[in-house]
């Protein structure tokens, strides 16, 4: 895994027609005796030339300029070259072209045919691609694909591409077929139906193309899979490797919690960075920053309170965490003698009693904002400093910036590391999980205008206070924010049909989707949520029964 074999530039096109039990895709079957998924079951493509920027080419695209493929793709320059390619591997290994001519007129299925000659010429390099399309006379009907998806193949490998997958619908009557070459069968499968002959071991599925396929599965038109992708927002997949806790290596992909935090800790891919959430264990999450995990593994800490270490030289403690003596005795010994702050994200029991600790061991600052006087609060925290949104705390060479991020608790900040752009969330942003709000000190409406600041942020990566690191802030903030709202949306039409419920009976229908055993937990939630609405004017509350308030043209 310690290669540095570059990835190769590649594209492929997923072609969907209609079927008469749904959509179906195309498929080819590579030779066993391939150097790269030999067996496999594939989309047609293949990787990038040099010539697919041939500007000769360039000029035969038909609706999609250089400058919207770049956008599209997320890259500075050659961006239309990934279309091109897509087209001329999909003509090369199936004989479907998805081009017209200078009069506009699609090619059809004769029209494929009297072309089909030039397909191996083509592949062996005999003919260039312009040659062709000038010769032929022909469009690449660019505006017909729709970006879908971007795969990386994973150190390791022989051969390593950077493919974006490309979706467009099939030309009437093209049905395709292999060169009998490279590609050894064909055929045109329902993507849940190959999925499951995958599994029944009647065909090979990279796991690229079998998630692709479980996408398609959903749609129950060709046509919608490809208005869906027009719109769709595209996710990196770039598959990595990491040891787990008993020093095995696996390999880990986008859906895995894992992820972005293999990628932040192991940015050059070398595979040895650990996965494992071990409490007590001293990860070095990069080159400021160390975790080390409380015992205090539930229902609401997941694997347990992360406690960070920040800094080069002298250390601040985010988040001491539970006055467990052992946990303090980790977090002392990774601090070596350097630790000079203890700044908590909030003062819930899990995340600040041990600053009490740590202060009379090292002499360090406590930082943070007073507790509010609520249940479920470490009264004893007692900040030296208070800090305001916007102040920043110098660490020899490196800042953070506190952010105010009421919401969860009422005396919540983040704490950006300006240096790296790496946020540290306490409970504002949990892994794997959404938070408890939990009134009077949790406030539902401020913690969505908390997650909104979010975005006015800077910020690459969000270390949690439970849990592994979180990439894509923004995405992450978005989800949350309509999982929230859907959330709300579910209380009203609860309320619309059930008339005036209580908590207990409204649990029941805002919640279905969770189980029973979480419902007291849940209800937390809930009752900020009403408190939001209530406070809207949108719902009264009334004898503990809860009711929608009707607009003057309701009533």
């Amino acid at each position: 895994m310690t290669d540095k074999l570059a990835a190769r530039p590649a594209a492929t096109v997923l072609l969907l027609r209609d079927g008469s039990l749904g959509p179906e895709a195309f498929l080819l079957q590579r030779t066993r005796s391939a150097a790269f998924l030999a067996g496999a079951y594939v989309f047609p493509g293949g990787a990038l030339d040099k010539a697919d920027e041939d500007i000769r080419v360039l000029r035969r695209v038909a609706g999609l300029s250089d400058a919207e493929a770049n956008a599209r793709l997320g890259v500075e320059v050659g961006g239309l070259g990934y279309w091109v390619a897509a087209v001329r591997e999909c003509f090369e290994e199936s004989g479907i072209l998805l081009a017209e001519g200078e009069s506009g007129r699609p090619v059809d299925a004769a029209r494929a045919a009297q072309l089909a000659p030039y397909r191996s010429a083509l592949h062996a390099g005999k003919l260039a691609f312009a040659d062709f399309l000038e010769r032929e006379r022909l469009l690449l009907r660019a505006g017909d694909l729709a970006y879908f998806g971007h795969w990386i193949t994973a150190p390791g490998r022989a051969r390593r591409f950077d493919t974006r997958f490309f979706l467009a619908l099939a030309p009437a009557e093209q049905a395709g077929s292999h060169d009998g070459s490279e590609l050894i069968s064909s055929l045109w499968l329902r993507p849940q139906e190959a999925i499951e002959r995958e599994a029944r071991g009647e065909l090979e599925l990279v796991f690229a193309t079998k998630n692709t396929l479980a996408d398609l599965a959903r749609f129950a038109r060709a046509r919608d899979a490809l208005e869906h992708a027009r719109e769709a927002e595209v996710e990196t997949n770039r598959a990595c490797w990491a040891l787990g806790p008993d020093g095995a290596a696996s390999l880990f992909r986008r859906r895995d919690p894992q992820y972005f935090e293999i990628h932040w800790s192991d940015p050059d891919e070398t595979g040895l960075t650990n996965v494992a959430l071990e409490p007590g264990v001293a990860k070095r999450l990069d080159p400021y920053v160390t975790r080390i995990i409380a015992p205090n593994p539930g229902m609401m800490t997941g694997p347990g309170t992360n406690t960070y270490l920040v800094g080069d030289q002298d250390l601040a403690v985010i988040d001491p965490g539970p006055a467990i003596d052992a946990h303090v005795a980790a977090v002392l010994a990774a601090g070596a003698g350097r630790i000079r702050w203890v700044l908590c994200t909030h003062t819930h029991l899990d995340h600040s009693p041990a600053a009490a600790a740590i202060k009379a061991a090292t002499g360090a600052v406590l930082i943070g904002r007073p507790a509010p006087a609520h249940p479920g609060q470490d009264a004893g925290f007692a900040p030296e400093r208070v800090l305001e949104h916007g102040d920043r705390l110098m660490l020899g060479g490196l800042t953070l910036r506190a952010l105010h991020t009421p919401g969860h608790a009422s005396n919540h900040l983040c704490y950006l590391l300006e240096n790296t752009r790496m946020l540290f969330t306490g409970d504002h942003v949990m892994q794997g999980s959404t938070v408890v709000i939990n009134p009077p000190d949790g406030d539902m409406r401020a913690y969505l205008g908390s997650l909104e600041l979010l975005l006015g942020e800077d910020i690459l990566i969000l270390a949690p206070g439970h849990g592994y690191l979180i990439g894509e802030p923004h995405r992450e903030a978005r989800r949350l924010i309509r999982h929230r709202l859907a959330r709300e949306a579910k209380v009203l039409s609860a309320l619309a049909r059930l008339g005036a419920p209580t908590l207990e009976e409204l649990v029941l229908a805002v919640y279905d989707d969770v189980q029973p055993r979480l419902h007291g937990v849940a209800m937390r939630s809930l009752a900020a949520h009403l408190a939001k609405l209530a406070a809207e004017g949108r719902v009264r509350v009334a004898e503990l029964r809860y009711t929608l308030v009707q607009s003057p043209a309701e009533g």
